[in-house]
């Protein structure tokens, strides 16, 4: 058996909320659409990890999600023009990544970050 996919599943009323905050934040695209359901992701191709985590790491609370981006200055900036909030950063960590920390509408926490 080979895993194919893993899917992070939020549980939430407000799909289209969360369809305009993953496409306006992060770009991603729709990649379906049945209304009660809808999934954003990227036609290319995109590494899959699933991390168990007792914190956040520099005494961080854990994230529900972290998202690893190519530009984080860009990232940053579609957060601060759409008002959200940054709760943690942008900060350089000791294991080599540039990262920051939001909360999505439903209040689950992201970790946005690049690798330095």
């Amino acid at each position: 058996m080979k895993v194919k996919r893993i899917v992070a599943n939020i549980s939430t009323q407000a799909v289209d909320d969360a369809k305009r905050f993953y496409q306006q934040i992060f770009g991603l695209d729709l990649l379906m659409d049945h209304g009660w359901i809808a999934t954003c992701g990227s036609s290319e191709k995109m590494d899959v990890q699933i991390s168990f985590a007792s914190q956040g790491g520099s005494g961080t609370p854990t994230p529900d999600l972290s998202i690893e981006v190519d530009d984080l200055a860009a990232a940053l900036e579609r957060v601060r023009s759409a008002a959200i909030p940054v709760e943690y950063g942008p900060v350089d960590e000791p294991w080599g990544v540039r990262r920051f920390y939001v909360r999505d509408p439903f209040g689950k926490l992201i970790n946005v970050l690049a690798h330095i």
